[in-house]
C-alpha cells in the first residue's frame, strides 16, 4: 500500500506525534494555546529533568510560574503533568516548589544562576491512576532518584527488588557477565555491592519483561513501601522530641526518623495553620479520641513552616477536591492571613482531561534504554521532548546492533537545548543534548501491528498523522496509534488504564476507602465481552469453578509457602508439626495446581479462543470435573488429617511460647487474612464447593446432554466423599472455632475441653446499677460468658463472668424492667437482665438459650470452672469498678481497614462488637459452604465510574484485591449489619446485573457479568446478612453439632 507524503514539521519543540499542535499543554484545557507571553525582557532558565540532563528554556521574566511549567511540560508532550512541578532553592537555602500564580522575576532572585528541577511533586496511592505510560516513566526515574540518595528507605530485598526491575529496563533479560558488569559500573543504591548477588537473582526472574513491564512492576514494589513520596520536613513536638513532619494522598503523617508514628486523616483535620514557627493542626471534635484539639509542632522557622503548610495546602486540593478552588475577592482595606490558593487542576480533573482527549489514539511503547535506534538525520530534525539515560547501544532502524556511536550527543550528554516560548516554530539548538526521541513512521507501524495481533482487536492507524523527520537515536518510547475508543459513562476511556503490561487487565483498586478515579472495565468492553464469550448458564457455572479454585489454591499457598517459611523454618517449630502439614498440604497443593490448569485450559476453549468451540467438543466442563475427582480420592486420608495438623498446632503452642507469639505474628500479616485454622479447613470446605458446583449443574443440563453422564458421576464421587467426612467436619469447625475464640477473650481457662460446644456470640446489653452496658455474650452448650472490650493493647475481651446453663430459665422481662427487648437469665447463683438490639436478635437469643438449656440438662458435658480464680465471681467486681473498659477502644481498629494492632482487631467477635449484632454457630457453617469469588464492578454512592475489582467472600466479608494473582486484599468490609437489595429506579443505575450494600450511610453498589453470577453473589451475601434458620440447618447437617 503507498505510503502517504509526510507532512512537514509542524510548530512546537518536541510535538506529540500525530497530534494537533495545540495540544500537549499539560495545564490547558483541550484546544487552548499557551497564553502569549507579556512582553518585556527575555530570561533564559534551566531546567534539569529527572535523567539528570538539563534544558534551557527562553521565557519573559513577567511570565508566571505556570507558563514556565507549561513551556516545560509542552517540551516534553507530557499530558499528565499536573503530578509534577519545579522546585528550586531559594536565597535561603531551602527548597521550595515554583509558585504558578507569582511571576517569576518575583520568585527568582538570580535567573540565570538557578537550576530548577522538574520533579514528582504529588504521589498517587496506585500507579493504575497514571493512565499515560510516559507518566508511569517518569514516575520510575524519581523513584531511580529517590533511591540512589537514600531517600526512599527499605530493607534489602525490596531494594534489590526495585533495582532489578531498574536494570531489566535499562540492559534487558539477565546475562550473568553483563548484569554484573551494568553493576559494578553503576550505583542505584547506597552500599549496593553487598546486594549484588540478591540483585542479579530477583534480575534472573525478570526474563521477558519489557521496560514498560519493568516500570509497572517497579512501580508496583514502590507504592507499598512506607516511606514512598515522603518529603521529611524536621520539627518538634511540645515536649522538644524530634519529628519530622509529612503530607501524603492521605493527610498528615507524623514520623520518628523513618518510622511512621501517627497519622491525621483529611477526614479529621478541620484546620492547619502556622503561627511563627509553631505548626498549628486543629482536628475536628470527637468525644472518643484521646487528642487533643489542637496539636502544635515546633519547626526551625517561620518560612519552614510556610513551606509545609503550602504542599499540605496543595496535596489536600488535589486528591480531595473535584476541581481547581477558586480565588478569594481581594479585601477593599485589610488583608488577613495568607492568600496563597492551589492552581491547577485536581487528580478528578486530571483524569476526567486525559480521558476525554484525543492523546489515548498515541500510545507510547517503552524501549530498552541501552538500546537505541539509527536513522537518517534531517536537516530539520528537532530533539524529542523526553531525555534518555546514559550508556547506550545504537542498533539498525531493523532492530540489529550496530556499531557504538561516538557522538557529539554522547560526549556532551549533559548540555542543553534552548526552547524558546516566544515562537515555537524555531527551536534554537545550542548543543546536542541525548534526548528521548519518537521513532518514525516504519517503527510506528510495526507497534501497531504488533499491538493489533496482541490485543486480537481491530485497531485503525492514522497514517495521515505520521511524521518521518524525526530523529530516533534514543527511542524509549514509540508512537502507535493501537487504541481503542472505548466508553467510561459516556467518556472515552485511556487503553492503557485498561490493560497492565503483562497483557492482563489490572486492577483500579486503589482501596475501597479511595476515590474511584481509574475505571477500567467500560461499559462498551461489556457489549463486546457479552457478544463474545458464551452466555449459557452452564458456562457461567464452569466460570466459578474457574475463580473459586484460583481462590482455594491461593489459600492452600498460605499453608504450604507462607506459613512454613514465617514459621515452619523455625528452630521451635517441632519436626512432628512440620512433617505434618508438609505431607497433609503438598499433594493437595501439587494436585489443585494441576486441575486449576485442565479448568483455566477448559474454559479458554469453551470461550472460543481456538477453534474447537465449532465442534461444541469442549463447551462442557463434567469430564474434568470425573477425571480429577476420581484423582482426589486417593488423598483422601489427606483430608483426613486436618484434625490432626489442628490438634498438632495447637499442641506445639502450648507447649512453646515462642511458637504461640510466631503464629500470633503470621496471623497478623496480611496474607493471612481469614483465621489460620480456617485455612487448615479449607480442604474440607473444598469438596462442599465442588458438590453445590455438581448440584447446579445436573439441575441444569437436561438428562441428555452430552455432558450430564459426566457431571452425575462426578456428583456420585465427591458426595460419597463429603458423606464420609461430614461427621469429622462438623467436629473440626466447632474445635477451630473454640480455638479461635480463645485467643479473642482474656481471663478465662480451659475453653477448648471435649463435649464443649459452642452456639452463640454477639451483643447485649447488660442492666447493671450504672445502667445498660454494652457486653459481648458467648453462649456454650454448658455456660454463657459476658465480657467486654477492655483498654487492653491487645484488642482481646475481658471476661466479667459467667452463667452455668445447668438449672436455669429464661424470660421475657421487658414489662418488668421498662427497657425494650429485654429478658432475664435466672441461674443457680445470680440473675441477669439483658436487652437485645432488636426483636429478631431478641428471638434469635432466646431461642437458643432454650435449646442450650435444653442440651444441659441431658448432657453429660464439661463442668470446669472457665474463669481464672480472680475472676470466677467478679459480679460485684463489674458493678462496683470504675469503667475501665472503655466501649470503645480508640487504640485498637474499628475494622481491618485501618492500622494493625498487636492482635487481630478484625475478628468476628470485634465486627459483632461495633455492629451490636450476633452470629451462630449454624450461621458460620453455612457461611464457610457459601464462598465466592470472581470480578464485579464497584461503584460509590456518589462517584461516576465503575470499578474492576477481584473480590472474595468468605468468614461474613468481602476481600477486594487487585486481580486474582494478588498474594494478600488490600481492603475487606465485613457485611454483618449490611442490607443487600437491588438499586431502585430513583438511583439512576440503569445497569444490569446490579445489587446494592448498604449499612447506615455506608451505600456500595456491585454490577456483575451474567444473571447466573448476580443470583450467586446475591445468595451469598444474604447468607451472610440474613439471619439464619436453625431447622434449615438441622435439615441440612446431619447429625447436628449442637
Amino acid at each position: 500500500m503507498a505510503q502517504p507524503d509526510p507532512e512537514p514539521m509542524s510548530s512546537g519543540a518536541g510535538q506529540r506525534l500525530g497530534a494537533p499542535e495545540t495540544l500537549g499543554i499539560s495545564t490547558l484545557d483541550p484546544g487552548h494555546r499557551p497564553p502569549a507571553l507579556p512582553p518585556g525582557r527575555h530570561v533564559t532558565i534551566r531546567v534539569r529533568m529527572l535523567d539528570d540532563t538539563e534544558e534551557l528554556f527562553d521565557i519573559s521574566q513577567k511570565a508566571s510560574g505556570k507558563m514556565l511549567f507549561d513551556l516545560v511540560c509542552s517540551h516534553m508532550n507530557l499530558i499528565e503533568g499536573d503530578y509534577f512541578g519545579l522546585e528550586f532553592q531559594n536565597h535561603q537555602k531551602m527548597m521550595v516548589w515554583l509558585d504558578h500564580i507569582k511571576p517569576i522575576i518575583k520568585q527568582l532572585r538570580r535567573p540565570k544562576h538557578t537550576t530548577l528541577r522538574f520533579t514528582v511533586k504529588f504521589f498517587p496511592p496506585d500507579h493504575a491512576q497514571l493512565l499515560e505510560e510516559l507518566t508511569r516513566y517518569l514516575f520510575a526515574l524519581q523513584i531511580k532518584q529517590d533511591l540512589s540518595c537514600g531517600r526512599l528507605t527499605c530493607n534489602d530485598s525490596s531494594a534489590a527488588l526495585m533495582v532489578s526491575h531498574i536494570i531489566q529496563s535499562e540492559i534487558g533479560d539477565f546475562e550473568e557477565s553483563q548484569c554484573r558488569s551494568h553493576l559494578l559500573n553503576n550505583n542505584y543504591i547506597p552500599d549496593q555491592m553487598p546486594l549484588i548477588d540478591k540483585i542479579m537473582e530477583f534480575h534472573s526472574k525478570n526474563i521477558g519483561l519489557t521496560p514498560a513491564e519493568s516500570d509497572y512492576q517497579l512501580l508496583e514494589v514502590a507504592r507499598r513501601l512506607e516511606m514512598y513520596g515522603i518529603r521529611l520536613h524536621p520539627a518538634k513536638d511540645r515536649e522538644g522530641t524530634r519529628l519530622s513532619l509529612a503530607v501524603a494522598h492521605t493527610g498528615v503523617l507524623v514520623f520518628q526518623g523513618h518510622t511512621r508514628i501517627n497519622a491525621f486523616n483529611w477526614s479529621k483535620v478541620r484546620k492547619l495553620s502556622f503561627k511563627r514557627k509553631r505548626f498549628l493542626i486543629k482536628l475536628r471534635p470527637d468525644l472518643n479520641s484521646s487528642y487533643q484539639d489542637t496539636l502544635e509542632f515546633l519547626m526551625a522557622s517561620r518560612d519552614c513552616c510556610k513551606i509545609f503548610w503550602k504542599i499540605c495546602v496543595e496535596y489536600h486540593a488535589f486528591f480531595r477536591l473535584f476541581e481547581e478552588p477558586k480565588p478569594k475577592p481581594k479585601p477593599v482595606l485589610f488583608t488577613r492571613g495568607s492568600s496563597f490558593r492551589f492552581s491547577g487542576r485536581t487528580q478528578k480533573q486530571v483524569i476526567d482531561y486525559v480521558r476525554e482527549s484525543e492523546f489515548k489514539k498515541i500510545p507510547f511503547e517503552r524501549k530498552h534504554s541501552r538500546v537505541q535506534y539509527s536513522s537518517r538525520v534531517q536537516h530539520n530534525s528537532r530533539l524529542s521532548p523526553l531525555p534518555s539515560p546514559r550508556h547506550h547501544e545504537v542498533p539498525t532502524e531493523s532492530g540489529v546492533p550496530g556499531d557504538r556511536v561516538d557522538s557529539p550527543a554522547r560526549r556532551h550528554w549533559k548540555e542543553s537545548v534552548l526552547v524558546s516560548a516566544e515562537d515555537p516554530s524555531v527551536s534554537r539548538i545550542t548543543r546536542a543534548s541525548p534526548s528521548h526521541q519518537r521513532n518514525g513512521h516504519d517503527d510506528r507501524a510495526g507497534s501497531v501491528s504488533r499491538t493489533e495481533e496482541r490485543r486480537g482487536s481491530t485497531r485503525q492507524a492514522h497514517p495521515e498523522h505520521l511524521n518521518t523527520g524525526v530523529i530516533s537515536n534514543s527511542p524509549h518510547l514509540s508512537a502507535s496509534s493501537g487504541h481503542s475508543h472505548a466508553m467510561v459513562n459516556g467518556q472515552k476511556s485511556l487503553d492503557l488504564c485498561s490493560h497492565s503490561p503483562d497483557g492482563r487487565q489490572p486492577s483500579p483498586l486503589t482501596s475501597p476507602l479511595l476515590n474511584d478515579a481509574c475505571s477500567v472495565r467500560t461499559d462498551d468492553e461489556d457489549e463486546v465481552r457479552r457478544k463474545r464469550f458464551p452466555t449459557d448458564r452452564a458456562y457461567f457455572i464452569a466460570k466459578e469453578l474457574l475463580t473459586t479454585e484460583r481462590t482455594y489454591l491461593k489459600d492452600l499457598e498460605v499453608v504450604t509457602v507462607s506459613f512454613q517459611s514465617a514459621v515452619g523454618q523455625d528452630e521451635v517449630t517441632p519436626d512432628s508439626l512440620k512433617n505434618t502439614i508438609l505431607s497433609t498440604f503438598e499433594p493437595l497443593h501439587k494436585f489443585h495446581t494441576g486441575f486449576l490448569r485442565e479448568v483455566e485450559q477448559r474454559l479458554a476453549l469453551w470461550e472460543g479462543r481456538s477453534n474447537a468451540h465449532i465442534k461444541g467438543d469442549y463447551q462442557r466442563i463434567g469430564d474434568v470435573m470425573l477425571k480429577n475427582l476420581q484423582g482426589l480420592k486417593p488423598l483422601t486420608t489427606n483430608l483426613n488429617k486436618q484434625s490432626e495438623v489442628l490438634l498438632e498446632l495447637e499442641k506445639a503452642c502450648k507447649a512453646s511460647r515462642k511458637l504461640e507469639g510466631l503464629c500470633r505474628d503470621f496471623e497478623l500479616q496480611k496474607v493471612c487474612y481469614i483465621p489460620l485454622n480456617v485455612f487448615i479447613l479449607r480442604p474440607l470446605h473444598r469438596l462442599i464447593h465442588y458438590k453445590q458446583i455438581l448440584e447446579r449443574l445436573c439441575k441444569h443440563y437436561p438428562a441428555t446432554h452430552v455432558d450430564f453422564r459426566d457431571c452425575r458421576a462426578a456428583l456420585a464421587d465427591v458426595s460419597e466423599v463429603v458423606e464420609q467426612l461430614q461427621g469429622s467436619l462438623i467436629k473440626m469447625e466447632n474445635f477451630q472455632k473454640l480455638l479461635e475464640l480463645k485467643k479473642d477473650l482474656m481471663g478465662v481457662d480451659n475453653l477448648v475441653a471435649p463435649g464443649r460446644e459452642f452456639i452463640r456470640l454477639g451483643c447485649l446489653s447488660k442492666l447493671s446499677g450504672k445502667g445498660l452496658q454494652q457486653r459481648m455474650f458467648f453462649l456454650f452448650n454448658d455456660v454463657i460468658l459476658y465480657t467486654s472490650r477492655g483498654m487492653t493493647p491487645t484488642n482481646q475481651f475481658k471476661v466479667h463472668g459467667q452463667l452455668p446453663l445447668h438449672g436455669m430459665t429464661i424470660r421475657e422481662s421487658e414489662d418488668e424492667w421498662g427497657v425494650p427487648h429485654a429478658f432475664t437469665l435466672v441461674g443457680q447463683r445470680q440473675s441477669v437482665v439483658v436487652a437485645a438490639s432488636s426483636l429478631t436478635e431478641m428471638e434469635k437469643w432466646m431461642e437458643d438459650i432454650k435449646m442450650a438449656i435444653e442440651m444441659a440438662k441431658t448432657s453429660n458435658g464439661p463442668s470446669s470452672d472457665l474463669l481464672t480464680t480472680n475472676l470466677t465471681d467478679n459480679k460485684c467486681l463489674e458493678d462496683s469498678s470504675v469503667e475501665a473498659e472503655s466501649e470503645d477502644d480508640m487504640t485498637a481498629p474499628h475494622t481491618s481497614l485501618e492500622r494493625p494492632a498487636p492482635h487481630r482487631g478484625n475478628t468476628m467477635v470485634h465486627v459483632c462488637w461495633h455492629r451490636n449484632t450476633s452470629v451462630s454457630m449454624v450461621d458460620f457453617s453455612i457461611a464457610v459452604e457459601n464462598q465466592l469469588s470472581g470480578n464485579l464492578l464497584r461503584k460509590f454512592k456518589n462517584s461516576n465510574g465503575w470499578q474492576k475489582l477481584w473480590v472474595v467472600f468468605t468468614n461474613f466479608s468481602l476481600f477486594f484485591y487487585k486481580s486474582h494473582q494478588d498474594d494478600y486484599p488490600l481492603a475487606s468490609l465485613p457485611l454483618l449489619g449490611y442490607s443487600v437489595t437491588i438499586p431502585s429506579e430513583s438511583e439512576n443505575i440503569h445497569k444490569d446485573y446490579v445489587f446494592k450494600l448498604h449499612f447506615k450511610s455506608h451505600v456500595y453498589y456491585f454490577r456483575s457479568e451474567s444473571e447466573y453470577t448476580f443470583e450467586r453473589w446475591m445468595e451469598v451475601i444474604r447468607s451472610a446478612t440474613v439471619p439464619s434458620s436453625r431447622a434449615r440447618v438441622l435439615n441440612s447437617k446431619e447429625p447436628h453439632p449442637h
